[in-house]
């Protein structure tokens, strides 16, 4: 098994969507090693902290912990159930795929429905399914009463998917890389400093509700008081047939991200990310994302402010039920992000407010 796979594989497969993150954060918990305190804040994130040979700069890795997925709204009288989306979902992706209703009696299957193509007229086979028109079947059947299930309104609902390591050997795939990759990445930096001297505390964050909202880096940061600040998050792919991407191969290194959504980032920190990575060799490339945000949306803006920059890999088929990952690019960021803390002396981090 290769370097970091465990970690990688325990994250994707553990079940936590928007607001229902407690399995993924366990696991999370469970892989931080060396921490000098670990605590949460009122809405869940985990934050773990490792003082170095100062109290400041802090220095935060936040990675957002939550996955998409969705929510009970109703059951049918028929036994149907009637869901709403948490995150950002296709229709398209999201017809005919598996599911895990998580219910006070336990995880119950079920299935996304849909019609066979048979008797699909001409205008249906064009439209995208709204949500309100979509249900799931957990085993609807005359005479079963899906009641005794336990499936409540407000029960969460994950993809039903499994960790795998596909033909080629580099490639992961599973469900939750957006965003288990930054918490993991977060752990894995984290954990290069049990045995390395850092001029500064480190902050290793897994966030919740980043998909509903960015709401768990507003009152992680506030916690944090962070100094600087690197969102570990997926970027999109540009090596698919469907993309008009020009950035973002598979293979081709960390993301290092100039807009986002949600976040212009700070100039100098970028800069001096990148000429770290020339420094050390480690390829990188830089990303865009016109449309969304990430965690550094509200933690840039937290108090007086905090030089941010997001960083990441890119990741095939965000937003669907399996995604896929380049093992070499996780482990390139984390090489990254670790050369780059062990640089973020105070008179380093200063140079990045000073006018």
């Amino acid at each position: 098994m290769s370097k970091y796979q465990q970690l990688l594989q325990e994250l994707t497969d553990a079940h936590g969507v928007s607001g229902f993150e407690e399995e993924a954060v366990t696991v999370m918990k469970k892989h931080i090693k060396g921490a000098d305190e670990i605590v949460f804040d009122k809405l869940g994130s985990i934050i773990a902290k490792k003082v170095g040979t100062a109290d400041r700069p802090r220095i935060m890795i936040a990675g957002h912990i939550d996955e998409i997925g969705f929510i009970v709204k109703e059951i049918t009288s028929e036994g149907y159930i009637k869901f709403l989306p948490l995150g950002g979902w296709w229709g398209h992706v999201a017809l005919a795929q598996r599911v895990i209703v998580k219910t006070m009696k336990g995880d119950v299957p079920g299935i996304i429905g849909s019609k066979p193509p048979h008797i699909l007229t001409d205008e249906e086979r064009k439209k995208v399914l709204d949500f309100k028109d979509m249900f799931i079947d957990v085993g609807v059947c005359k005479g079963f009463d899906v009641k005794a299930l336990g499936i409540r309104p407000g029960d969460p609902i994950v993809p039903d998917s499994k960790f795998q390591v596909m033909g080629n050997p580099n490639l992961y795939m599973n469900k939750a890389f957006d965003n288990r990759l930054g918490a993991a990445a977060a752990v894995a930096v984290f954990n290069e400093f049990a045995k390395i001297k850092h001029p500064n505390t480190l902050y290793a964050v897994g966030t919740v509700q980043e998909e509903v909202g960015l709401r768990g880096a507003g009152t992680a940061a506030h916690i944090v008081d962070p100094d600087v600040a690197f969102i570990a998050d997926v970027s999109i792919s540009g090596d698919s047939p469907d993309s008009q991407l020009t950035f973002g191969k598979l293979g081709s290194g960390p993301s290092i991200t100039v807009f986002d959504g949600s976040m212009i980032p700070n100039r100098k920190l970028r800069d001096l990310v990148v000429n770290v990575a020339e420094e050390c060799k480690i390829p990188y490339h830089f990303a865009a994302l016109e449309r969304g945000g990430t965690d550094g949306g509200r933690i840039h803006i937290s108090r007086a402010g905090v030089p941010t920059l997001y960083v990441g890999a890119a990741t095939r088929y965000i937003h669907s039920h399996t995604s896929i990952l380049h093992k070499g690019d996780f482990q390139n960021l984390v090489k990254l992000l670790t050369e780059v803390i062990k640089r973020l002396d105070t008179k380093a981090v200063e140079k990045l407010s000073r006018k």
